[in-house]
């Protein structure tokens, strides 16, 4: 998957660039709930999750080695990458993978998609981001949403209060990322950055799954392989490079408000592909949430309140020539 250029370099005017990203990751993302609840048939989470991160992993280094990338990170920017991996892959999947079997995929569409107050909440103190009236109220508007939905879809048979907590947790470790990467340097390429994010998030989950889970778990079947086949190409590959580009080219807070469209998109494909019911009430909590969504991307963008060093604008730039729920 060849390297992004710079943001700056976009033919495209800002608004628009950030759609072409935005638009597509949406739709990746929310149908990686339904994926996952496929794989979760035919094997045990965790060791579904290690065998993804590694293949999907595997195969951007080979490809980033094909480009010529700066594949050999320093022991600084090692740490950082580790760090990532658990918060953007390990951590957050394997919490909310655990999840998944004990709540319907479009409840845990909803708890993830409250990711963007979350992020700019964490924005404020670690990214120096101000938020803006426009924004607050866009953010506000998209949790009244959110809590409306999750209120009423843990009276239903599919959810226990157990599995939304730990979706929360999950909630928490992607906001945290999200922020984590915007925050600290990784001057390796684009590709080789996600690679090396899942190679490390394989290498951190292969042992938490193996305590826990067997082998024996795990069925070799078409179904199994299709939802691999799916989890890797499209919701691993393209699905972090989408995220990781709109996130280069916007601020935190802004990005990640990008979450509030997999709601509906994952009730509808929880309803399309398993069955899972739908009520008024999903839809009537979806209003809020696009009306938010609409007010935070629209906002002006704040910059920092201290303009970042020249050295350290550099560094910016090396790592955004480059490239994780």
């Amino acid at each position: 998957m060849p390297a992004l250029p710079p943001s700056s370099a976009s033919p495209l005017p800002p608004r628009l660039t950030v759609l072409a990203f935005a638009i597509p990751f949406t739709l990746v993302w929310a149908s990686a709930f339904a994926a996952t609840k496929f794989a979760l048939l035919d094997s045990s989470p965790l060791l579904f999750l290690a065998m993804r991160f590694f293949c999907a992993g595997a195969l951007l280094l080979a490809w980033s080695y094909h480009r010529g990338e700066r594949i050999r990170p320093s022991r600084r920017e090692l740490a950082s990458l580790l760090l990532m991996a658990a918060c953007n892959h390990a951590l957050y999947l394997g919490v909310s993978w655990s999840a998944m079997r004990e709540v319907s995929a479009g409840l845990a569409t909803i708890v993830i998609g409250a990711a963007p107050i979350v992020v700019a909440l964490l924005a404020m103190p670690l990214l120096r981001e101000r938020l803006t009236g426009r924004k607050l109220a866009g953010l506000l508007l998209g949790f009244a949403g959110m809590a409306f939905i999750v209120r009423h879809r843990l009276g239903g048979p599919l959810d226990s209060w157990h599995g939304t907590l730990m979706l929360l947790l999950a909630l928490l470790l992607i906001s945290l990322g999200t922020v984590l990467y915007k925050r600290l340097r990784i001057g390796v390429g684009s590709t080789a950055n996600i690679a090396l994010q899942l190679l490390l998030a394989s290498a951190i989950m292969l042992p938490w799954a193996l305590s826990v889970e067997r082998w024996s778990d795990v069925h070799l079947n078409l179904r199994f392989a299709a939802s691999m086949l799916w989890s890797v190409a499209v919701v691993s590959i393209a699905g972090y490079t989408l995220w990781f580009a709109l996130l280069r080219r916007t601020d935190a807070s802004s990005a990640s408000a990008w979450f509030f469209l997999t709601p509906p998109l994952g009730l509808i494909v929880g309803w399309a592909v398993l069955g899972e019911p739908l009520a008024l009430a999903d839809f009537l909590g979806i209003v809020p949430v696009v009306i938010g969504i609409v007010l935070v991307t629209l906002a002006p963008r704040t910059a920092p309140t201290t303009a970042p060093s020249p050295s350290a604008t550099l560094s910016t730039q090396r790592a955004c020539s480059a490239g994780n729920q």
